[in-house]
């Protein structure tokens, strides 16, 4: 448990975080972290309005077993499909962390107060199916502050319109390249517009647009380690956030423009960019690398506990980070394209690379859940 003063003590760098316009969303979600009452106590004293998942969180959590096994046993008492057992499984989790965040949910407006939930990454390049999924996912959950999350495949751009159009809000997930975070905003405008023409709301549709961090620089970084140069190896820890950086400098554009302008009066959201992967991997960096230098306006910090844990205890925030570096960020990448590393293979490599690991963790969390059936309905008879 967190204590008064201990939550004193801590507030602080979180805080500013908050009063610099960001938005601390946990990455994690566990049955454990909600029943113990860890997610509220995080809610109350660590500044956090929001919770994402992905296939790997559920493959961590109901992994285990922990906390699931009344749940699982009743599951396996109906005969149950692993599929429909895992997603009563999630719906279930991603519903009561929403019950958590409701207070925040309507105190800013849908703003926040959200929990994500992914489609099934097996669906990643098949779009009508993505939108058939995203719809039943909405179903499932049924409270009005969860996210569907969709990767931003060529696959998932369509997908995105749809359901925005049907008045579903949405996280769109896997963004790693500067070309497709445009196509995924034209994506969300477009399913604004949809909406609008289908007497739907738009004041009442959110989305965020996560934008991968650390993976960047883990896959430029060994590229330029390789190489070995002087030059190379001083620019080791620059390309993550200086790409993160040109993506809020397309957002600035975007959501300034003339199409936008027209949207904003019938009162719709900007899709907000969520920096997603925040969570240093390579033990050099300073472990709130991610969060201190991606401070803006209008965005979202979605981050695992140990970089929430790291932020309150030693956070170094001081004002925007992001605004005014863009000559800056645009050098460092092309530093890096000059040493013949291919920005656009990165990204497409680092895509590929993210659907096949959630599609992975799924298949580990199928395989788990379908043992503990099997067991359980063998015991049941």
């Amino acid at each position: 448990m967190i204590t008064v003063t201990e939550a004193s003590a801590t507030a602080g760098a979180l805080k500013r975080l908050t009063d610099e316009g960001v938005s601390i969303w946990l990455d994690d979600l566990s049955r454990g972290r909600i029943s113990s009452g860890n997610l509220a106590e995080l809610v109350q004293t660590r500044h956090v309005v929001g919770v994402t998942t992905n296939p790997s969180i559920f493959q961590a959590a109901i992994g285990s077993g922990e906390g699931y096994e009344e749940q699982l046993a009743d599951l396996a008492v109906r005969g149950v499909t692993v599929d429909e057992a895992v997603r009563m499984m999630t719906t279930a989790d991603v519903r009561a962390a929403a019950d958590i965040l409701r207070p925040v949910y309507d105190a800013t407006g849908g703003r926040d107060g959200r929990v994500s939930i992914e489609v099934d990454p097996r669906l990643a390049h098949h779009t009508a199916a993505t939108i058939a999924e995203a719809r039943q996912l909405a179903w499932l959950v049924d409270r009005p502050n969860v996210m569907i999350k969709i990767p931003a495949t060529k696959e998932g751009l369509p997908a995105i319109t749809e359901v925005i159009g049907a008045g579903i809000s949405v996280n769109v997930t896997l963004i790693f390249s500067l070309e497709r975070y445009r196509e995924v905003m034209d994506a969300y405008l477009a399913g604004l517009e949809k909406a609008q023409a289908a007497g739907i709301e738009p004041a009442g549709i959110h989305s965020v647009a996560s934008f991968f961090v650390s993976r960047v620089d883990t896959e430029i970084d060994k590229r330029l380690t390789l190489l070995g140069t002087d030059e190379a190896l001083a620019l080791r820890g620059r390309a993550a956030l200086a790409n993160a950086r040109l993506a809020y400098e397309a957002y600035e554009e975007v959501f300034s423009g003339d199409r936008w302008t027209v949207l904003a009066g019938s009162r719709a959201n900007k899709q907000r960019p969520l920096w997603a992967s925040t969570g240093v991997k390579d033990p050099a960096y300073k472990d709130t690398l991610y969060v201190e230098d991606l401070v803006a306006p209008g965005t979202v910090n979605t981050m695992p506990e140990a970089t929430l844990k790291a932020t309150a205890d030693h956070g170094n925030i001081h004002g925007d980070t992001v605004s005014g570096g863009y000559a800056q960020a645009r050098a460092d990448l092309a530093a890096v394209e000059r040493l013949g590393i291919s920005y656009d293979e990165v990204v497409r490599q680092l895509e590929d690379e993210g659907v096949a690991k959630f599609q992975a963790a799924w298949q580990e969390l199928l395989d788990a859940v379908t043992k503990s059936l099997t067991g359980k309905g063998v015991d049941g008879e």
